[in-house]
């Protein structure tokens, strides 16, 4: 395999556009218009759902069994609960993060007739020349914030006419910072700084106009953050799908802001056996610096696909980010060597050739290195069957 060219520049370029478009959960349209016209633009062909999941497709020697790298383009947001009498706003979270998070966020407020409106979240006792010690030890949850319009409003009535309603959608301002020494720093990384990765695996692949053996999907999800991710983006004939998302760099965990993380398993349960192997695998072939971590409290659009029924083996990717769902960090060097493991995923050979069959016998199913005595374990090149469809053993694991 030729040496990766990943165009850290132009990586950085469609992070920075990604992260300027909102797209809380439930609100995505705009990043799905930006994310369709970025792949015509790559001239990659592509589908998209009725509520705009996308589905782009890189034609390979043969169709099946496909492959899949998906990532979502959905951020963290909020929606307002009630109208209150101070002329401020109550506020639910959109996907699961600490209010801790939203003191002081600026943010902007999407009403269905009036436009965008500016504003910021604060603490209910947000004046320490008021509240003195108070605002020390209020408690952080949702009910302890409230969202200050920028506007002219000092009641309930006054928000109502100038258009404000329950349920509109809050977007949190990313603040995105690119710093000369790799850092980035920026809310919403999560995930779209994986987004920005698999967007340039994705230029490189193009541009190199490399022969991939089988067809290769680009998945973009848009309600992960609220637990749906890849439940009906899937096609039938994909049979192995790589997630790429946030790994949490903090203590006790073994994830970092350089290289890539390969995620053996998290709350969901182990990864693919077969699959993560392959990925670290290739790691060590490419020579991509990577480590392996475990995650507690974490599930990912694998989780929602094997949940929605889909036999498909999964693994995980993540580049490592710190304080996430909070003021997120990363360092480019991870997301280069990310786009690099999935470029390198996407041109390397299928092993597992019966996996282009949604059934059959026991004839190529893989085996695991169970006796210790073994010296050469199973690699996953055993010779599979020839397919219905006279596809033949393609060689190689998905």
């Amino acid at each position: 395999m030729s040496t990766p060219v990943i165009d850290d520049a132009y990586l950085k370029d469609i992070l920075a556009r990604l992260l300027a478009t909102p797209s809380p959960s439930g609100f995505t349209d705009a990043v799905t218009r930006l994310c369709c016209e970025e792949l015509t633009r790559l001239g990659v062909p592509f589908e998209i759902t009725r509520r705009g999941a996308i589905r782009a497709r890189i034609q390979g020697g043969r169709r099946k069994p496909a492959r899949a790298i998906v990532g979502h383009i959905d951020t963290l947001g909020a929606q307002i609960k009630a109208l209150k009498d101070n002329g401020r706003m109550e506020v639910v979270p959109i996907g699961h993060w600490s209010s801790r998070f939203a003191e002081g966020a600026r943010c902007t407020v999407f009403t269905p007739e009036h436009g965008a409106f500016r504003g910021s979240i604060l603490p209910l006792k947000a004046s320490g020349h008021t509240f003195n010690e108070e605002v020390d030890t209020q408690p952080v949850n949702w009910r302890q914030v409230e969202l200050r319009p920028d506007v002219v409003a000092a009641s309930q009535a006054d928000l109502e006419a100038l258009g404000f309603n329950i349920g509109d959608f809050v977007a949190i301002d990313p603040q995105p910072e690119f710093l000369d020494n790799g850092f980035i720093v920026s809310r919403h990384l999560d995930d779209k700084a994986g987004v920005a990765s698999m967007f340039a695996a994705l230029k490189a692949i193009v541009e190199g106009e490399e022969p991939l053996a089988v067809d290769t999907y680009f998945l973009f999800t848009i309600t992960e953050e609220v637990g749906h991710g890849a439940s009906s983006v899937l096609s039938q004939d994909i049979a192995s799908m790589v997630t790429i998302d946030n790994g949490a760099a903090a203590p006790g965990q073994n994830s970092r802001e350089f290289g890539v993380t390969i995620s053996m398993a998290d709350q969901t349960g182990p990864f693919d056996y077969h699959l993560t192997q392959k990925l670290l695998r290739l790691c060590r072939d490419e020579g991509i610096e990577h480590q392996r971590d475990i995650f507690r409290y974490y599930r990912s659009d694998s989780a929602s696909a094997i949940e929605a029924g889909a036999d498909v083996r999964t693994a995980l990717v993540t580049f490592g980010v710190d304080a996430s769902h909070g003021y997120e960090r990363i360092h480019i060097h991870a997301l280069h060597s990310v786009a690099r493991l999935i470029r390198s995923y996407a041109l390397s050979r299928v092993e597992i050739g019966r996996d282009s069959q949604e059934l059959s016998d026991l004839t190529g199913f893989t085996d695991l290195p169970m006796d210790p005595a073994e010296e050469t374990p199973w690699d996953g090149r055993d010779e599979a069957p020839e397919t219905p469809s006279g596809e033949g053993n393609l060689g190689g694991q998905n």
